[in-house]
């Protein structure tokens, strides 16, 4: 996988509530990801990104929400999420990068 390819498969940290519990738990963290990418390259993306150890990841499609705006009905976004598990001894801090 490229350079120009990872950089495109992790959009952002999810930075939730129920992220924060999962992460706490089992030293799993959240992340936004391209609609196309598969696990293989949302792991080496990590791995490369952080210079952590990925022992697992699993990927969710979120729908997008059914929104109105006054008589105009419109709808959100499909979307993908990915929680990858890290293994025993790697972490990530989002704060300083690594």
């Amino acid at each position: 996988m490229n350079n120009e390819r990872m950089m495109k498969v992790l959009l952002s940290p999810v930075v939730s509530e129920k992220s924060s519990i999962v992460a706490d738990a089992n030293q799993q963290y959240t992340f936004r990801v391209a609609t196309d990418a598969t696990k293989r390259e949302i792991a080496r993306a990590v791995e490369k990104l952080f210079d952590v150890k990925v022992e697992r990841v699993q990927v969710v499609n979120v729908k997008g929400k059914k929104k109105r705006f006054g008589a105009i009905q419109g709808r959100r976004s499909d979307w993908r999420k990915a929680y990858v598990r890290l293994q025993p001894g790697s972490e990530i801090d989002f704060a300083t990068g690594a």
